[in-house]
C-alpha cells in the first residue's frame, strides 16, 4: 500500500486502542490530547500524517460532550494536516439513544452528531452495534457498522450452556435477539415494557417460554441496569433455571454495577468498547475485548477489502 496505516485515539479509551495497535503491530501514533487550564480542549499531532490512512479512535461516552469534542477536533486536526483519509472509530456512539423525536420542540441529537463528524472531516465511520440501526443514514459518508454478536455468542458457547432461551427485554430489540438465537438454535422470548420517564422502564408482560431454561437477555448497552434487573426478576418468576446478560456497551452509569452484583443475575458478559473500571470487573461483570474486531476490521479498510466476513 503506498498509504501509510496510522491509529491515533484520544483519551476516552486509550487501553482498547492500545490492544487494536498492539495486533496490528505498529505503534500508536503520537498526539498531545489534554485541555487548556480554562477548560478548552487541546490538540497537537506530534507526527507526520501528510498522505496517511489515518484511523481515529474514541467512544463517545462518559464524559460523553468532552469526549466528543476531543473527535471532532482531532479529525479536524488530521485534515488540516492533509491526512488522505480519516476514519472515525467510534466503538460506543453517543446521543443514540436519541435517535427520533419522542415529543414536541424536541432535537434529533444522533443526527446532529452525525452531522458534526462529518463537518469536521471525516470520510467515514467505523462504529460498533448503534443503539438503531437507522442512525447509519443520519451520515453522508460511508458506516462500517459492525456487530459483536459473534464475540457474545462464542463466549456463551465455549461455557456449554444448554437450554437457552434468548430475551429481547423489549420489543425494539427483537430483531437482534432473534439474531443471536439463531446462533444457538434456541428459542425466543420477548418482555415488554415502558418508560414512564428517560433511564426508568417498567416491565409490562412478557410472550415466551422460559420456564427450566438458562434465559439469556440481550441487549446493546447497559446504563442504569434497572431494564435487566426487573426482567430477571420476571424470567425467575416464571422458572428460569437461571439467567445470563450480554450487552455490547457497559455504560453502568450511576449505582448500575451494584445493582447488577445483587441480583440474582448468573453473570453479566460486556465487551470494552466502553472502558470498565477494574473495580467494577468481579465474578459477576466479565469484560470481553473487541479489539481483535475493530483491528480486523481497520486492517480490511485500509487494503478495501470486504467487511462481511466480520459478519459471519
Amino acid at each position: 500500500m503506498d498509504r501509510r496505516l496510522q491509529v491515533f485515539a484520544g483519551n476516552s479509551n486509550l487501553a482498547l486502542a492500545e490492544e487494536i495497535v498492539a495486533l496490528l503491530e505498529i505503534p500508536l501514533g503520537k498526539a498531545l490530547v489534554t485541555t487548556f487550564k480554562n477548560g478548552e480542549t487541546r490538540v497537537r499531532l506530534e507526527e507526520n500524517v501528510r498522505g496517511s490512512d489515518v484511523f481515529v479512535l474514541q467512544s463517545t461516552c462518559s464524559p460523553v460532550d468532552h469526549n466528543l469534542i476531543e473527535l471532532l477536533i482531532m479529525i479536524d486536526a488530521l485534515r488540516r494536516a492533509s491526512a488522505n483519509r480519516i476514519t472515525a472509530v467510534v466503538p460506543y456512539y453517543g446521543y443514540a439513544k436519541q435517535e427520533k423525536k419522542t415529543a414536541g420542540r424536541e432535537p434529533i441529537s444522533a443526527k446532529l452528531v452525525a452531522n458534526l463528524i462529518h463537518t469536521a472531516g471525516a470520510d467515514r465511520v467505523l462504529t460498533v452495534d448503534l443503539h438503531a440501526p437507522a442512525i447509519e443514514g443520519f451520515f453522508d459518508i460511508p458506516v462500517d457498522h459492525l456487530r459483536a454478536s459473534p464475540l457474545l455468542a462464542s463466549y456463551f458457547q465455549g461455557l456449554g450452556v444448554e437450554d437457552i432461551v434468548v430475551v429481547s427485554p423489549d420489543a425494539g430489540g427483537v430483531g437482534r435477539a432473534n439474531e443471536f438465537r439463531e446462533r444457538f438454535g434456541a428459542s425466543l422470548a420477548i418482555i415488554a415494557k415502558q418508560r414512564p420517564e428517560p433511564d426508568v422502564a417498567e416491565v409490562l408482560e412478557m410472550v415466551g417460554d422460559v420456564a427450566g431454561k438458562t434465559a439469556i437477555i440481550i441487549d446493546d448497552m447497559i446504563s442504569t441496569g434497572g431494564t435487566l434487573v426487573e426482567a430477571t426478576e420476571v424470567l425467575m418468576e416464571r422458572g428460569a433455571r437461571e439467567v445470563y446478560a450480554a450487552a455490547t456497551h457497559p455504560i453502568l452509569a450511576a449505582d448500575a454495577p451494584q445493582l447488577l452484583r445483587q441480583s440474582v443475575m448468573r453473570e453479566v458478559v460486556v465487551t470494552n468498547t466502553v472502558p470498565v473500571a477494574p473495580e467494577m470487573r468481579d465474578s459477576k461483570i466479565k469484560v470481553l475485548t473487541i479489539a481483535p474486531l475493530l483491528a480486523e476490521a481497520i486492517m480490511r479498510i485500509h487494503k478495501d477489502l470486504s467487511l462481511s466476513a466480520l459478519f459471519t
